[in-house]
């Protein structure tokens, strides 16, 4: 990976940066004889300052412009959404940006993705089915003030020597084809100017300047809307139940700092703190579930919660004069017929690309991957080489990576009211994410998975088996009605190929060593498939007077695919077991147990 621009410069001896420095200045005072930028980045958000920073990282002599319609500094509650980070976007900004220190002391540690689902009127949290983790995973993830993110950013891009052009408006594109510069035409404080550029990467978020005006952008078949606001109240679920049970499920971390979600059927709520003392409360649902008229204002979206989540709509009333905005995104996942173009010299990334959503924090996480793949395309091409090919197998990968990522949401909100069957796949869906796109992205294989035959073709295997999995579930789905309660589900410390594969992400590896690795990775998706699909088969067999049990076992037992997930579970499960309590079914029902039982248990343990 890439150093970071920081990291480079601590390493230079005096010497060494004041030669830098005159460099950089010679530099400046020769770009008048110079055509244009290298680089002009449209878009002055995460996605383009990052992307700014990493293309200097990689080529300190690059001329890169960046143009923004806001004034900068913005403001640290800002209005954009995506506080929440997962361990790709975290790796990339502490490792690749630098940011490590900013993160630590300007941030909030993360503890982790925490699901409660519904149960009865939700008036007690303490009796839903709570899924997360008990103890801080070693690899940190953060909950972000973007504003204060893009802040600092945008300090650090002004002092690598990128031409940040903010309060501007882009007024037109014009690409040029050949070897001619593109020009952007802008207009700003100082009225109107232009920009020629060898490069034009769009990070304009959901403006989507090039994509509509190269009428790229494609519907996916996932409807589902969003609302949010910030409110001046750290909401502390902690607070919510005064149940010894509740409180002695965490050893090491604090609920509050988790991204919380209160899930439903066909919805789910965050609760997202962050650093500056608000918290972000969002509300994002199924249209079909729950139109969007129903909460598309804030007195709606209110009485909402009254109904849904009444404890956090309680509390929300009682500091409702705290509440400091409130927006909306109807509708908002969408793609795009092409993400880089080699002969035409442009990209996307970030929103501008395509959205997809919000429910496990992919958004930084898709910039971070997107933006490595746009610095080797440039790179190249400033090295001379024709870039044509490269840029027709990345924008390749990349969409065939974000149709995995759609697959996990298209069609699966109605599990959220399942507390059974949607532990069970948000378990799988973090193992998958850790095992395949994590492992790719630290061991930086995502500029050459598609051209390294071994992953190539294992990331065809976990593709298929992703897919049966999604639908999978809900295939399950259709036949369970049960419910579970009181219950905590521990997503991490007591599931052995969880810490394994979450520390396995950032190991030290060769790429003899990461193909064995990838490869072994691909055997246990297929061991743990085959495990959850034979254990939900023999579990349900039982019910032989529910037709629709009977017939969905029957279609699953004539399934090729799934015959041969559940065989290579049974040929690997003596010699690789896997923990079985990542599964909510195939087991005995623990009685939910009370404060008093749970307070002679504690003490026990203490004393054991």
């Amino acid at each position: 990976m890439t150093k970071a621009i920081s990291e480079r410069l601590t390493e230079l001896s005096d010497d060494q940066r004041a030669a830098l420095t005159e460099a950089l200045r010679a530099r400046r005072s020769d770009e008048s004889d110079r055509p244009g930028h290298d680089v002009v980045v449209l878009g002055g958000g995460t996605a383009g300052l990052t992307l700014a920073l990493q293309l200097l990282g990689d080529m300190p002599d690059l001329r890169v412009a960046i143009v923004e319609r806001r004034e900068h500094p913005v403001p640290e509650t800002t209005h954009k959404v995506g506080e929440s980070t997962v361990e790709i976007a975290a790796h990339y900004l502490r490792e690749t940006m630098g940011l490590r220190e900013h993160l630590e002391t300007r941030q909030i540690r993360k503890f982790g993705l925490r699901m409660f689902f519904s149960t009865d009127d939700n008036t007690d949290i303490g009796r839903r089915v709570e899924l997360g983790s008990s103890q801080f995973p070693p690899l940190n993830t953060y909950q972000l003030d973007r504003g204060r993110l893009e802040n600092e950013l945008a300090q650090r891009c002004a002092r690598a020597g990128v031409d940040l052009l903010s309060g501007h408006m882009v007024t037109g594109v014009d690409l040029s084809s050949a070897d001619c510069y593109h020009q952007v035409r802008l207009s700003g404080p100082d009225g109107e100017r232009e920009l020629s550029a060898r490069w034009i990467v769009d990070a304009s978020g959901r403006n989507k300047l090039l994509q509509r005006h190269n009428h790229a952008q494609k519907k996916v078949p996932h409807s589902a809307n969003a609302a949010w606001f910030r409110i001046a109240h750290p909401i502390d679920v902690n607070t919510w139940s005064s149940g010894t049970n509740w409180s002695n499920r965490i050893t090491d971390g604090d609920r509050a700092m988790s991204t919380n979600h209160l899930m439903g059927p066909g919805y789910w709520v965050w609760l997202i703190r962050l650093a500056s003392g608000s918290t972000s409360v969002g509300i994002v649902a199924e249209s079909d579930a729950h139109p969007f008229r129903d909460f598309n204002r804030l007195d709606k979206a209110l009485e909402w919660l009254r109904v849904k989540e009444p404890q956090c709509a309680a509390l929300i009333d009682e500091h409702r004069d705290a509440i400091q905005d409130f927006h909306v995104m109807r509708d908002y996942a969408y793609s795009c017929d092409k993400v880089f173009s080699g002969d035409e010299r442009w990209c996307l990334t970030g929103e501008s690309a395509l959205f997809l959503d919000p429910l496990y924090s992919p958004g930084l996480d898709l910039i971070a991957i997107g933006n490595g793949l746009v610095v080797d395309l440039i790179s190249r091409s400033q090295r001379g080489e024709d870039v044509t090919a490269l840029a027709a197998i990345h924008d390749r990968l990349f969409r065939s990576v974000t149709e995995i990522w759609l697959a996990i949401y298209q069609g699966q909100y109605r599990l959220m009211g399942n507390a059974r069957v949607m532990s069970s796949k948000v378990i799988w869906d973090t193992a998958f994410y850790w095992g395949v796109f994590g492992l790719l992205f630290f061991q930086d294989k995502f500029r050459v998975a598609a051209t390294t035959p071994a992953i190539a073709a294992n990331l065809e295997r976990l593709t298929q088996i992703s897919n049966r999995m999604q639908q999978f579930f809900r295939e399950w789905e259709s036949i369970d009605d049960t419910q579970l309660t009181d219950r905590f589900v521990d997503l991490y410390a007591p599931l052995d190929f969880m810490v394994k594969l979450h520390t396995g992400m950032a190991d030290a590896l060769t790429d003899v060593e990461f193909e064995a690795r990838f490869a072994d990775n691909t055997r246990l998706f297929g061991q743990l498939a085959g495990q959850l699909m034979s254990t939900v088969i023999e579990t349900y067999a039982e019910r032989t007077l529910a037709d629709d049990v009977v017939a969905r076992i029957q279609e699953w037992q004539r399934d090729s695919l799934v015959a041969d997930l559940i065989a290579t579970y049974r040929r690997e499960r003596k010699q690789n077991p896997t923990s079985t309590k990542w599964m909510m079914v195939g087991q005995p029902e623990p009685p939910a147990m009370t404060d008093d039982q749970c307070s002679v248990e504690n003490a026990v343990t203490a004393t054991a």
